[in-house]
């Protein structure tokens, strides 16, 4: 399959490319600025007649829009706003004009609102059927993504649409001691159950998301219009989140009983109803064994940097 891949130069855009390429698709990454790599182009995405003129040089059959200003809080509210919204609406406009088959958009776990201090969830786990509650720029401007992919969705049937909405996103590299999208490392973050608590302990490996992207692409069970929860099997924490999460959100006691042994918060049933897809990697899988062993003994806790 021949497919475009926006914001490819991304920490989940580049696992996604390579899980792409590696399965055997035509893949054309496309960023701000190309790259050495074949296939590569340089493209402004609020520029709407250079993304429908590439479309149309390129002709995917499918389209996925990664790109985004990632981090919330990392540019004014405003500009993180229109940025992701108005790349959006055009990439998705351009695929439709262009003829593009199948198209999917990155949305985040964030249009829950989790991050209000006042955030009671309805149920836990956390699934799609959630009201969205977004509480900063970018996760509204993930709530009107997700409202504008079934509103083409609606408008064009002969497209297939959807959303997905991938966990706290951890590339290969951050298992090796790298830091992550916050400046600390995985082992940091599993030491200090403090760290993942403001993400609810979510989390996925950038192969997996991208094994996920191909697994949409490549299915025809999933509906026109889905959004999916993307996320590991397990927590990233040493401990049961039904002991966790009550200590650093009041509002779940009791909703998070069910949480017990490696379960996680958000559900990713939906995403492998439809598409076959399930999460392979861990930390358990991808932190050295030594690693592992030293974070689940009863012992005193260790620096990360001497691990």
């Amino acid at each position: 399959m021949r497919i475009a891949v926006t914001g490819a130069s991304g920490r989940l855009g580049r696992s996604v490319v390579t899980v792409l390429r590696d399965a055997g698709h035509e893949v054309h990454a496309l960023d701000r600025m190309a790259n050495e790599e074949p296939k590569s182009h340089a493209v402004e995405l609020t520029d709407a007649v250079a993304v429908q003129a590439l479309f149309r040089a390129i002709e995917p059959e499918a389209v996925i829009h990664l790109a985004a200003i990632a981090v919330p809080f990392s540019r004014p509210e405003r500009e993180i706003f229109t940025t992701n919204t108005s790349m959006a609406f055009v990439v998705l406009e351009a695929a439709i004009a262009a003829g593009v088959p199948r198209v999917l958009a990155a949305s985040s776990p964030t249009v829950l609102g989790y991050g209000s201090s006042q955030w009671i969830p309805s149920h836990l786990p956390l699934d799609e059927s959630v009201p969205t509650a977004p509480s900063n720029a970018y996760a509204l401007s993930k709530v009107c993504i997700e409202e504008m992919v079934a509103s083409f969705a609606r408008s064009t049937p002969a497209v297939r649409f959807a959303t997905f909405r991938p966990c706290y996103v951890i590339s290969p590299e951050e298992w090796e001691g790298a830091p992550t999208q916050q400046g600390h490392t995985i082992v940091e973050r599993l030491q200090d159950p403090a760290l993942s608590a403001v993400a609810l302990f979510n989390y996925v490996d950038a192969r997996d998301a991208g094994e996920f992207v191909d697994a949409w692409a490549t299915s025809d069970g999933a509906p026109s219009g889905a959004c999916y929860f993307v996320g590991a099997q397990d927590a990233l924490a040493v401990e049961s989140l039904d002991e966790l999460m009550p200590q650093f959100h009041p509002g779940c006691i009791g909703l998070s009983d069910v949480l017990t042994g490696h379960a996680p918060a958000f559900d990713s049933t939906a995403a492998a109803r439809d598409t076959g897809w399930v999460a392979r990697r861990s930390w358990r899988t991808e932190l050295a064994p030594h690693i592992v062993a030293a974070l689940v003994a009863p012992q005193p806790v260790f620096d990360g940097r001497t691990l």
